[in-house]
């Protein structure tokens, strides 16, 4: 059976306006890096009436991989659709045990990693379904975290400074190689077969979206403009994606494409379409109700936990998204190192603001199953072990990036580092100094963005680590002085969905009057602890010495200092 389907009739969404009741429905669908889960929950307070998560058949836990390439990171998009399917059905068959009926449903929203781009025909079938270019790893959904188009990321840094500079500014003056045309330019260096071959390139954020609503016609997609001016240097300062010109300047070849993209993408007020009757009929939800436009997995884990002006939310995950709003009415200034200010994005009405960390529970899973060799139970005793542990006790400090840096020097190029070991350092110590590192560089984005007139009054963390791990959200806590919030949905990113859902059916006006009824924070809040967090101001001094030094910023640094320093904070808690 085809994944798409036809498109007939007419639908309005206002049929629904004024006629819903209190059981109202809505499903979010949540695409992350391993696995895509389903959530339906009800609308008039954000309970979980049912939810499904199932893990990516393909490649090693989801992921395709290339061992010649640790930068390589791609997914088989046929996972993607059988993930929908299994998803949303185990979702609603678990609903029904709750008495959930599918006639209650009222929309359906959905969120990808991103920027995950992938290549499809002229009838928006994804090419790494074709028979031709299924084992063809360049024809795949380029992942979030994948690396390879470093050079191609920073000549289009560096021909935006000398042409464009303007396009950069928002972004912090670095063109990331995890975004959109860095990987479409290097599929065309490395696979030019597979660019030809290619129509035209989608977002996961937008293709999921059209696969439900059965858009046929790539150039009919409703674009998000939480990806269009993240990853895409979309504005409409500059009408829309980079000018041809510009364009040319990378590749000819990309100023064509161009044409075959898209000339305007929406805010998260826009639907991107309606259920068409074939995946209702796969699904088993009702036809034609409203789909939202698609957002990234953070920016609607952003809704899902109750962002607004002031709040900096904080989705950790294997790396970790930090997503802040600045209301449209006000000036945002361009802040350097920031990874985009797009107005639009996140929450209608507000610029959204993003950074983030290319790896977190990356870092963790890889000290613990890859070297030392454990599973979650290691996991759990090392947590244990190193709570017992005092700030700056095991002389240590890392660097954490261990999968480069995308905030706030965006340099993919850079490694991690763990300083200060000795014949006595122990995996505690190690896993310990590892969350530091993370929480470090958590920090140092916190300072950035005040630094440039961001408000950040309160931290709101999501994700599996922010609620199993409470001595990563102490340590947090104690290094960047903020009291952490914990998001009340374990799913924020689904329920961010499910948010917008309701938006666009109508159950709610607007954004906020739907993310007061349906999110929530958790009572539990990890305020600094004094001392430590004393402690924690000289080591963060250390981390930034070393941040700057190996990072470019300060070319001169001398770090001849550091070890004793490190040596000298030991010995004072002794």
């Amino acid at each position: 059976m085809s994944h798409y389907c036809n498109v007939t009739g007419r639908f309005s969404i206002e049929k629904f306006r004024g006629t819903l009741n209190p059981m109202n429905s809505s499903l979010g669908i949540d695409y992350g890096t391993n696995s895509v889960r389903a959530l339906i929950v009800d609308c008039a307070d954000g309970r979980e009436l049912g939810s499904c998560i199932v893990d990516y058949p393909s490649g090693h836990q989801g992921v395709l991989l290339d061992p010649r390439n640790h930068h390589l990171a791609r997914q088989n998009p046929a996972d993607y659709i059988l993930g929908l399917e299994k998803a949303v059905q185990g979702a609603v068959r678990q609903a029904k045990e709750k008495g959930f009926s599918p006639d209650t449903l009222v929309g359906i929203g959905v969120d990808t990693t991103g920027s995950s781009p992938l290549p499809v025909d002229e009838k928006n079938g994804a090419l790494g379904m074709v028979p031709r270019w299924s084992e063809h790893l360049a024809a795949q959904c380029w992942l979030w975290k994948d690396h390879t188009s470093h050079e191609e990321a920073a000549a289009i840094t560096r021909l935006a400074a000398l042409h464009r500079p303007q396009y950069v500014a928002k972004c912090g003056n670095t063109y990331s190689s995890e975004w959109f045309w860095a990987k479409i330019w290097r599929c065309l260096k490395v696979a030019p077969e597979v660019f030809e071959a290619a129509y035209s390139w989608v977002e996961l954020a937008d293709w999921v979206p059209a696969v439900l609503a059965g858009v046929r016609d790539p150039r009919q997609i409703k674009r998000g403009v939480c990806m269009a001016g993240h990853k895409a240097l979309y504005s409409e300062e500059w009408s829309g994606l980079p000018d041809k010109e510009f364009l040319a300047l990378l590749d000819a070849r990309l100023a064509d494409l161009r044409d075959r993209l898209y000339e305007k993408a929406y805010d998260a007020m826009t639907p991107a379409g309606r259920l068409c009757p074939e995946w209702a009929a796969r699904l088993g939800l009702p036809e034609g109700i409203p789909i939202a436009i698609g957002e990234m997995d953070v920016h609607y884990g952003a809704i899902g936990s109750g962002v607004t002006e002031g709040t900096l939310v904080k989705v950790i995950g294997t790396s970790t998204c930090d997503c802040g709003v600045v209301s449209a009415e006000r000036e945002v200034a361009d802040i350097p190192g920031i990874c985009g200010i797009v107005k639009g994005a996140i929450l209608p009405g507000y610029y959204g603001v993003e950074a983030g960390q290319s790896a977190v529970g990356d870092i963790f899973k890889w000290w613990v199953e890859v070297v030392c060799q454990g599973d979650a139970q290691l996991h759990q005793q090392l947590s244990e072990e190193a709570a017992a542990l005092r700030p700056g006790q095991s002389g240590l400090i890392a660097l954490d990036w261990n999968n480069g840096n995308r905030t706030i020097l965006v340099d993919p190029m850079l490694t991690g580092l763990l300083l200060g070991q000795t014949l006595y350092t122990t995996r505690a110590e190690i896993y310990r100094a590892l969350i530091e590192a993370t929480a470090y560089g958590a920090r140092a984005i916190i300072e950035r963005l005040k630094e440039y007139g961001v408000p950040v009054e309160r931290v709101v963390c999501a994700g599996g680590i922010a609620e199993k791990n409470a001595l990563a959200m102490q340590i947090y806590a104690d290094v960047t002085g903020c009291a952490i919030h914990l998001a009340g949905s374990s799913q924020a990113c689904a329920l961010g969905a499910a948010v917008s859902a309701a938006v666009q059916a109508g159950v709610y006006e607007d954004f906020p009057a739907a993310q007061a009824a349906m999110t929530s924070l958790k009572d539990t809040v990890y305020q600094p602890i004094p001392g430590q967090q004393a402690t924690y101001n000289k080591l963060y001094a250390i981390y930034r010495k070393l941040h700057d030094a190996f990072g470019g910023v300060a070319k001169d640094a001398d770090l001849s200092g550091v070890m004793k320093q490190l040596i000298e904070i030991k010995n004072q808690l002794s």
